[in-house]
């Protein structure tokens, strides 16, 4: 960098790598500082300041770096891509799904007089189905040793697998408001995640405080299916995570399809992410 004054009293500057369009503005011309014996030392003394000025501009831009990075790794919400499509009953009105490995899904469907519990194969899609003792619930799911329960309220319980009787209860929120309608579940990398009825979206949910984490939007799924003419389908509803390869899959009530899909970040969600926008439900407050 060029030397500011042609003086032959100079001061040493000390030295900064900063990018001048990074560097604080130029200061006012200094008034010519008086001959000392001690010049040295003076010169010495005015540049600890200044170090100090440039090492503070050198955090301040590396935490600004950190927290836009810590944005883009941790987002509010998802969009997705499709990375398979498999065959649906379009007559499952689904309640739960759960994968169970070597490429077959446990289903509970629902509707007076037509609620199952069945096996389904993945690639096929053909059914196999079998008794089961239950009577009601919304969505179940596991991490081994304890097992989540919704009933569609706002509220997350924790049961002992053995008992069933309720360990903890946590209010699912999301920005200090109550998310009700909490249906299917399912646990996914130590996070719960649960279709939110009647909407197009999934809640990640800490199993800690029941605070949603971000969420996961699904609109396009419902809206593709709706253009190809399969009027007759209701919510989307089911979520299975096949945790050996990783995999993700999404149906809904009365799909013709059921969906492999890959989680995409989303920087600007539409409605600038107002949650009550993008995932409207009765009761939430």
């Amino acid at each position: 960098m060029p030397a500011r004054f042609e003086r032959k009293e100079k001061l040493k500057q000390p030295s900064s790598r900063l990018n001048s369009t990074m560097a604080s503005p130029s200061p006012t011309r200094p008034k010519p500082l008086p001959f000392s014996l001690h010049r040295g030392y003076i010169g010495r003394r005015t540049s600890i300041p200044c170090a100090l000025v440039a090492l503070g501009l050198v955090f301040v831009i590396f935490l600004t770096w950190k927290h836009a990075d810590s944005q883009e790794t941790n987002p509010s919400f998802y969009s997705f891509d499709i990375v398979n499509e498999f065959p649906h009953d379009p007559q499952a009105f689904t309640q739960g799904l759960l994968y169970q490995g070597n490429g077959a899904l446990l289903e509970s469907t629902g509707l007076y007089g037509r609620s199952t519990v069945r096996k389904v194969d993945l690639r096929s899609g053909k059914i196999g189905r079998f008794d089961h003792p239950m009577k009601d619930g919304w969505g179940l799911a596991t991490d081994g040793k304890i097992i989540f329960g919704s009933d569609g309220s706002s509220t997350l319980y924790q049961l002992d697998p053995g008992s069933w009787e309720v360990i903890k209860k946590a209010t699912v929120k999301y920005n200090n408001h109550e998310i009700p309608l909490i249906n299917e579940l399912e646990y996914v990398n130590g996070e719960v995640w649960a279709n939110v009825w009647q909407t197009d979206c999934i809640a990640r949910i800490s199993q800690d405080n029941g605070s949603v984490l971000s969420w996961i939007l699904l609109h396009e799924l419902r809206q593709n299916l709706l253009r190809s003419g399969h009027t007759g389908i209701d919510v989307l509803n089911g979520i299975a995570w096949d945790e050996d390869n990783k995999r993700l899959f999404v149906t809904g009530k009365l799909w013709p399809k059921l969906y492999e899909i890959k989680l995409r970040p989303l920087t600007t969600p539409p409605f600038d992410g107002k949650i009550e926008k993008l995932c409207p439900t009765r009761g939430f407050r």
